[in-house]
C-alpha cells in the first residue's frame, strides 16, 4: 500500500492533467493544493468504519469509533457477541446495529470476502455491498475509494461534494446529484482524484474536515 506522500503526488499529477483542460479544477488545485490521501486496508474494519461515518459529522464518527475500538468491537466475532444494549451504549443506532450484524455474519460465515471483492468490477462491488441493510450507494463508494483504491469513484450523493461543485463552478445553487454525475463524466477514469480535491475545497472554505483528506490542515 502506497504511503500518503506517494499517493498525494499521484493525485497531484492526475489533477494537473485534468486541470490542463478543465480550468475550474486547475483553479481549485491552485487554491487548496493536492489532497492528502490515506488508504484503509480492505476488510471488515474499513467497511464498518464507513458505516459509522454515515449521516454524522467527522467528530461524531470519531467519537463513536473510539468507543467501539476501546471495547474491542471493531472485529466481526467480538461485535456479534455483544448485545444490542451494549452496542447502543457504545453509540450505535438501531439501523447501524442491523448493518453491522449483517456484515459481521456474512464475513464470519465466509459469504462476504471484503478483500477479494477488489477483484470484481465496480458494478459487482456496488451490487454485493448494497444488498446489505444499511449500506447504500455512498457507503459502498467510500469503501471502494479508500479501501479498494478504486481510481474512478464519484459519490454525487454526498452533500459536501455537491456543495463543492457549486463552489467549483460558481453556481448560485447546489446542483442535484444527477447534474453532478454529468459534470464528473469527463473526469473519468480519475474521478476519485477530483472527488478528493472537491472535499478539500469544501473543507478549506468552510473550515470543516474530512479524515484522510484534510488531516494536514490546521
Amino acid at each position: 500500500m502506497s504511503d500518503p506522500d506517494t499517493l498525494r503526488a499521484q493525485m497531484s499529477r492526475r489533477l494537473s492533467e485534468i486541470g490542463a483542460w478543465d480550468h475550474a479544477v486547475a483553479r481549485a488545485l491552485d487554491e487548496v493544493g493536492p489532497p492528502l490521501v490515506k488508504r484503509d486496508p480492505p476488510g471488515f474494519r474499513a467497511l464498518f468504519h464507513t458505516v459509522i461515518a454515515q449521516h454524522v459529522s467527522t467528530a461524531s464518527a470519531s467519537a463513536v469509533w473510539g468507543r467501539l475500538d476501546a471495547a474491542g468491537a471493531v472485529d466481526p466475532e467480538t461485535l456479534l457477541r455483544l448485545s444490542d444494549d451494549q452496542l447502543g451504549t457504545l453509540g450505535l443506532t438501531r439501523a447501524k446495529m442491523r448493518a453491522a450484524r449483517a456484515i459481521s455474519e456474512a464475513v464470519v460465515s465466509g459469504k462476504l470476502d471484503l478483500v477479494r471483492i477488489a477483484d470484481q468490477s465496480a458494478a459487482q462491488v456496488m451490487t454485493q455491498l448494497t444488498a446489505f441493510p444499511g449500506i447504500g450507494r455512498w457507503t459502498a463508494e467510500i469503501y471502494r475509494m479508500f479501501a479498494l483504491a478504486d481510481d474512478d469513484v464519484f459519490p454525487s450523493g454526498d452533500v459536501a461534494i455537491r456543495e463543492a461543485i457549486r463552489m467549483l463552478d460558481g453556481l448560485p445553487d447546489r446542483p442535484a446529484p444527477k447534474a453532478c454525475d454529468a459534470r464528473a463524466e469527463r473526469w473519468s477514469p480519475h474521478r476519485t482524484a477530483v472527488t478528493l480535491l472537491l472535499w478539500r475545497l469544501y473543507c478549506v472554505r468552510t473550515g470543516r474536515r474530512v479524515m484522510g483528506v484534510t488531516d494536514d490542515i490546521v
